[in-house]
């Protein structure tokens, strides 16, 4: 598995097409920064079939929206299948992990609120 990270924010005030922002890579998962900033960023990624990625715990809800294909998520051990413009919140300190059984990309919003709740 191969992860290719752009941590480049995209262009400010031009229009995007977001399933076009980020293409498929073979045997791999892509990543492109749309914002970053120290209170929260906005990832898109496309992962090829087969890929996976590995179990992880964020300290923040990441909110996750499908905008291609159909993606396994497993949340604390629960499994969703989602598909196009299917979105899911996952909670603060949950263990979760990302499988592809067929390509998809994904937007994933993280808000760093400096709190809790």
């Amino acid at each position: 598995m191969k992860n290719n990270i752009d941590i480049a924010e995209l262009e400010k005030g031009k229009v995007h097409i977001v399933v076009e922002i980020i293409e498929y890579m073979a045997n791999a998962i892509v990543s492109k920064t749309i914002i970053k900033k120290t209170t929260g960023n906005v990832t898109v990624s496309s992962f090829d079939a087969g890929e996976e990625l590995d179990e992880k715990i964020s300290p923040f809800d990441t909110y996750i929206q499908i905008i291609d294909g159909v993606a396994e998520l497993s949340i604390n051990d629960k499994k969703y299948k989602l598909k196009l413009g299917d979105g899911i919140i996952i909670p603060a300190h949950s263990k979760h992990h990302f499988n592809a059984n067929e390509q998809f990309k994904m937007i994933s919003t993280v808000i760093k609120s400096g709190y809790e709740d």
